[in-house]
């Protein structure tokens, strides 16, 4: 990872007791000038990315006062590729661990996803919210929600939706192709064609190269219904999430005008922000003005 400033961040693997499974994560504090903390910001990727994606916003957040914790989450980047066991509060519960257990954290904590990383978020905050300070997430359609099931029906815009939840053709199919596979999701749901680089592009593909990562990755699309069911049932059970809740999506993005929709149907204090001059992946497109808007939001919350 470049970019690296000070404050340095620290690069470890925690295993999460009790699972085989062992996460990988990025370790950012602010600097001595800025102690004590303000807080601590947990940043969870989505797919077909890993915790590289958030180099441009780890230092910045860390010098505003926050130390911070960018994950691998299972599956993905450095962490480990298990057989199964991907749905989103399966994921949720190795970052709690880290965050709480392997890290020791006590205090309430702000959640920030990433489209997958926005699924796994919504799981965090609704199943543990008395450690959950604020939850921020977007860029993805919610499953349990209705929105999901109208992405579920948009062809060809989210035809891999269909495509990563048939049993084992993907990982034959897109085996040797992975370059190919993935410029597709960057090319297609992006407005600043320059915020992934060749460079970023082929970080990426090496990282789903490696024996099991797509199988993985497709492993969390095959866990969607489950989720829905999970999240209908958690929703009925408990009624709306009372974490506070911020909806930030891509300016020029197809989930921008629905986010609000999502959030209403699953918390009681919604807000909803647009990361300017940017579509899908806002910490990269735009990070200062991703950098901004998270800021305002989590300062009022700590």
């Amino acid at each position: 990872m470049e970019e690296q400033s000070y404050p340095p961040w620290t690069e470890r693997i925690a295993p999460i007791g009790g699972t085989g499974v062992r996460i990988h994560y990025l370790d950012c504090s602010p600097p001595p000038s800025e102690l004590p903390e303000r807080g601590v910001i947990l940043l969870i990727h989505g797919f077909p990315q890993t915790c590289y994606q958030f180099r441009h916003v780890l230092v910045p957040l860390a010098r505003a006062g926050y130390r911070v914790i960018a994950p691998d989450y299972r599956g993905a980047g450095k962490s480990s590729r298990p057989d199964g066991a991907f749905t989103k509060s399966v994921m949720a519960a190795d970052l709690s661990y880290l965050i709480h257990t392997h890290l020791g954290i006590r205090q309430s904590i702000h959640v920030v996803g990433h489209d997958i990383g926005g699924m796994v978020a919504h799981a965090y905050a609704s199943r543990y919210p008395d450690y959950v300070a604020s939850v921020i997430w977007g860029e993805c359609p919610l499953p349990g929600t209705k929105a999901y099931e109208r992405h579920k029906t948009m062809m060809p815009q989210q035809f891999h939706f269909v495509f990563h939840r048939v049993a084992d053709l993907p990982e034959a199919l897109v085996a040797g192709r992975e370059h190919i596979y993935l410029r597709h999701f960057f090319d297609k749901i992006s407005f600043n064609a320059q915020a992934i680089s060749q460079d970023d592009l082929e970080r990426y593909v090496g990282d789903y190269s490696q024996p099991g990562a797509m199988r993985c990755a497709f492993g969390l699309y095959r866990a969607f219904e489950t989720d829905a069911l999970e999240n209908r049932e958690w929703l009925m059970a408990n009624g709306k999430c009372r974490v506070p809740a911020l909806g930030l999506s891509g300016e020029l993005s197809l989930h921008a005008k629905e986010a609000a929709w999502m959030l209403d149907e699953m918390y009681e204090n919604v807000e909803t922000a647009l990361v300017c001059d940017s579509a899908h992946y806002i910490a990269e497109e735009n990070p200062e003005d991703f950098i901004r808007q998270v800021l305002a939001f989590v300062e009022r919350h700590s």
